[in-house]
């Protein structure tokens, strides 16, 4: 199988490096096209790319092609990539907001899986929500699958509804965490602790809290009420959250980034 990526930016980057150690290249090197001299610079330096500035020397050939630009340059680069693709091909996006049909319509192509990555697929802890348009066979999107799931875990969802929905869960998610992360270094910080103090102590206690949901079957409710005693630290901690209605904000920003990413899909243009 021949795999191609196009755009070498952070997500592109990121899924090339999990990908290119899959058994399905069968040893050969994933293809990775871009534009920018200095990025092509960097790419170069891993042994297992075949890195193309053109897309005439790489499109053509390649079985199975991800694309992993910004949204907003997705039709200028359709553009150029039309009469270069062929109905066997399998596209799958990397694109936030760019629906299917956008890109069966742009490229003239039936097969597309689109997907919502997230950021920690840069340390192999992603996860990838995907699915397909019809003429995606089940052998194709296995395939897929297992390229995205060289990241992390990967979950089929069956429209592209959920595609959008999980933009606003595990997409921005990180963000939130590291939003939340971030208050919590500043109250460190402001009760006296070192930099690397705080950092130690926030870091150590998200991965920790994280590990105790994982490895066990308790719902987070219930890991608060093993936290908390009645009339004690934590609960005032928690008491403070619910009075200032931290909860229902933070669901109103998650539903605000699936808002955004169905505005997005209504016009990637």
């Amino acid at each position: 199988m021949k795999l191609l990526v196009i755009g070498g930016g952070n997500m592109g980057l990121t899924y090339s490096e999990g990908m290119s150690t899959s058994p399905l290249l069968n040893k050969r090197k994933l293809m990775i096209q871009d534009l920018s001299e200095d990025t092509l610079s960097r790419l170069r330096e891993n042994p297992d790319f075949e890195v193309y500035n053109n897309l005439d020397d790489c499109l053509p050939q390649a079985d199975i092609v991800f694309i992993a630009v910004k949204p907003y340059h997705c039709v200028d680069l359709f553009d150029k990539m039309k009469d270069m693709v062929n109905d066997q091909q399998v596209f799958v996006s990397l694109m936030a907001g760019v629906t299917i049909d956008f890109i069966k319509e742009h490229l003239g192509v039936s097969k597309v899986v689109r997907t919502m990555p997230n950021l920690p697929a840069k340390v192999g802890k992603g996860v990838t929500s995907f699915t397909e348009s019809h003429d995606v066979s089940r052998v194709e999107l296995l395939m897929v699958r297992n390229l995205l799931d060289t990241t992390g875990a990967s979950i089929h969802v069956e429209t592209e509804k959920f595609i959008d929905k999980s933009t606003g869960i595990s997409g921005s998610g990180p963000a939130y965490v590291f939003y939340f992360m971030n208050s919590m270094l500043e109250a460190a910080r402001k009760m006296g602790f070192s930099e690397n103090d705080s950092r130690v102590l926030v870091s150590s206690t998200f991965e920790g809290a994280v590990t105790l949901f994982n490895e066990g079957d308790i719902s987070p409710q219930k890991w608060m009420d093993r936290v908390a005693s009645k009339g004690g630290t934590t609960q005032a901690a928690l008491d403070s959250m619910e009075d200032n209605n931290v909860k229902e904000l933070i669901k109103e920003a998650a539903y605000a980034a699936f808002d955004r990413a169905v505005e997005l899909g209504k016009d990637p243009e």
